[in-house]
């Protein structure tokens, strides 16, 4: 073949010298790719080894992280946005219970059927756990309705309170009493280690749920890394014992039936329900556990793979900050894996969702007719011993349903474990429904009239709740208690932002 080549070269020169141009082509592209290359490196070496500030410590000022780090901080600031409306919820206010009113119902007897709106972005974190009903108001007894382990999850505040008192100590307050120091939206000091910006995990709790399990979560991959910051946060959790220490039911399993044993196992209820008196279980948010259990996940993808996609710009690649919902970006989202249109990638989440919704909303109906039905038990004379099977079903059907819908994404992260938990939701409370009609059979009542809770202020008066009263004693709050707490964050240079 080189002789054939040769003997051409040797009758024909102009074919050695195309192949000679074509050499010098090529050698002069590896050129440039090799000093662009160069200047990559050198551009991304001179961002982050010379940076412009030193970060020492806990700082919670994401300000002063994004003077080193702007592309990343300029993406984060954009959780400030509420410009994105999904056909399922968004990054945009919401008031949940308006749209579901049943679930006032569901949770009578406990803070959330105050108030339950939907997520909105990192950057409204302490403003909107300091606005809800749910918390700044006291009880009967003139108490914090609430433990300082709620803002467990809401600022870089609190890994430098739990440094300062200790984390036993930081728990076991008063959800006021940290008022005027955690004062600041979840941020970089969260999730970064400030003197390499490796990942890091900052809340002991989820340090010490691997502990239990035999595990030790600093061998975890850097791959791990990007969902385990986030299930710092994004998971079930409880206030174990007097001392309200945030704690991840994890010892058996992270699975919903798993996690139920647990807590039964430790004979804990949340609340007892205002209308059944049934020993309730609230699901925070197991958005970590399901995403576990999902397709995703399984292929070995982290959350920040789909929430936090990688960017470029010049010679730098960076992962965007802006944490929300991948529909929002799905060419740099679902496109990187999926070669789909947009409008197909939205539909076959919408189809997940709509599927999974269709016995959520069926779920909501039944299971407020079962805690009505139960109240009427009671009314007319059932005893403990008669209620006891009924009661333990609704606890079941009810922490199930929990579990589904206050996990953000369930059904997309998980779809077939979201509906398999749905679907035995449903099951257990239409048995409810039937063994507390055997219960009211014997106690002659024929039929059970359901009440009126057509819209969310008719179902909030039917389980009791004055919100006339609980609004003017927020609002009164708001206007005295919230803005001492932020001039004295402001006066001790602990507010980074306003």
């Amino acid at each position: 073949m080189l002789k054939k080549l040769a003997e051409a070269i040797r009758r024909k020169p102009i074919i050695g010298w195309g192949i000679f141009a074509v050499v010098m082509v090529l050698v002069f592209m590896l050129g440039l790719l090799a000093a662009s290359i160069t200047e990559r490196r050198a551009e991304i070496a001179t961002l982050y080894n010379n940076k412009k500030i030193e970060i020492t410590g806990i700082n919670t000022n994401s300000e002063e992280w994004g003077i080193n780090y702007p592309r990343e901080y300029d993406t984060w600031k954009k959780t400030k946005e509420m410009d994105f409306r999904s056909k399922h919820l968004g990054n945009m206010p919401e008031d949940v219970l308006e749209s579901r009113p049943e679930m006032v119902v569901l949770w009578a007897g406990y803070a959330f059927s105050r108030d339950y709106s939907a997520p909105r972005g990192h950057m409204y974190t302490i403003e909107d756990v300091t606005h809800t009903l749910r918390t700044g108001t006291p009880d009967h007894e003139h108490k914090d309705m609430q433990p300082s382990t709620c803002w467990a999850c809401k600022s870089p505040d609190v890994p430098r309170m739990m440094h300062e008192v200790g984390i036993e100590n930081f728990y076991k307050a008063s959800w006021s009493q940290f008022g005027s120091e955690i004062v600041n939206p979840v941020g970089c000091a969260d999730c970064h280690d400030p003197k390499t910006m490796n990942l890091t995990i900052t809340r002991p709790a989820l340090i010490e749920a691997f502990e239990r399990q035999g595990k030790d979560i600093t061998k975890a991959t850097p791959q791990e890394m990007r969902s385990l910051v986030c299930a710092q946060c994004h998971v079930e959790y409880f206030f174990k014992g007097d001392g309200k220490y945030l704690t991840f039911p994890w010892d058996g399993g992270m699975t919903v039936e798993s996690m139920e044993e647990y807590y039964d196992n430790a004979n804990y209820t949340d609340w007892v329900h205002h209308l059944s008196k049934a020993p309730m279980l609230k699901a925070q948010h197991p958005d970590y556990e399901i995403f576990l259990l999902g397709p995703h996940a399984q292929r070995g993808l982290s959350c920040a793979d789909c929430h936090m996609p990688y960017m470029s710009e010049g010679g730098i690649k960076y992962s965007n900050h802006q944490v929300m919902s991948p529909l929002k970006n799905v060419s740099s989202t679902c496109q990187t894996c999926h070669r789909d249109s947009e409008e197909n990638l939205k539909n076959y989440v919408y189809q997940y969702q709509d599927k999974a919704l269709e016995i959520r909303n069926r779920i909501e109906v039944e299971l407020a007719k079962a805690h009505v039905m139960a109240k009427a038990a009671w009314d007319n004379g059932a005893d403990e011993a008669k209620m006891k099977e009924s009661l333990k079903l609704i606890r079941q059907a009810q922490w199930r349903w929990d579990f589904a819908v206050a996990s953000h994404g369930a059904s997309f992260h998980a779809p077939v474990e979201t509906q398999r938990i749905l679907a035995h939701s449903l099951d257990r409370t239409l048995q409810a429904q039937l063994e507390l009609q055997k219960v009211l059979f014997t106690l002659g009542v024929a039929d059970v009239k359901m009440p009126d809770i057509s819209t969310k202020s008719k179902a909030q008066e039917y389980i009791g709740l004055d919100m006339k009263k609980l609004r003017e004693d927020k609002d009164k709050w708001i206007k005295t208690t919230l803005p001492t707490w932020i001039e004295k964050a402001k006066s001790e240079g602990k507010l980074a932002m306003n």
